[in-house]
């Protein structure tokens, strides 16, 4: 059976990108070995993602999950119909208007590994929906005093249950199980 995780980076004040959603404070920190491992052993486990889109600017638009590095399939969510789409080894497949479908068809197709949902959005309503086992959290060391936030508007109180904590070079790595 799999485990609908949240998969995002995120800075310490809680934001997926900045006010333009440009996420450039993401990269070029310091990394530790022990920080790419964490990375990996998630990435390992991925079975399946769901993420929003906008009929198929994602993918022509270059952006892919993971920057196209996992060849899962790819449930994203959207408003009006369209045929599957078979790009680089990864197909990915339009659910439209109702995320407990986008989910149900990507822990099938996950099997026994990790669905993981991309963007505050998705991740917000999966949460509300009590869709969500686990929280993979990685912090980098930045305030944005504004952006895109995680979980802005979520609505409701959510009780966790931390797993893991690790910290290395600059990131600090948190996962926690969702509790119900």
């Amino acid at each position: 059976m799999a485990t609908v995780i949240v998969h995002a980076t995120v800075t310490l004040d809680g934001y997926l990108a900045d006010p333009d959603g440009r996420v450039d404070w993401m990269f070029g920190r310091p990394s530790a070995p022990e920080d790419d491992a964490v990375v990996e052993r998630v990435m390992s486990r991925i079975g399946a993602v769901v993420g929003g889109a906008n009929k198929t600017r994602t993918i022509e638009d270059g952006e892919l999950p993971y920057g196209g590095m996992l060849k899962v399939p790819v449930y994203l969510m959207t408003h009006s119909e369209h045929e599957p789409i078979h790009h680089e080894g990864t197909t990915y497949t339009f659910v439209v208007d109702d995320i407990g479908e986008a989910v149900a068809q990507a822990s099938r197709a996950a099997g026994d590994d990790w669905v993981s949902l991309l963007g505050g959005s998705i991740s917000r309503q999966c949460l509300r929906l009590g869709l969500v086992d686990e929280l993979h959290l990685d912090i980098a060391p930045v305030l944005l005093g504004s952006g895109i936030s995680l979980f802005e508007g979520l609505g409701q109180r959510i009780e966790l249950e931390r797993l893991e904590t690790s910290a290395y070079a600059s990131e600090t790595h948190l996962r926690y199980r969702v509790l119900r």
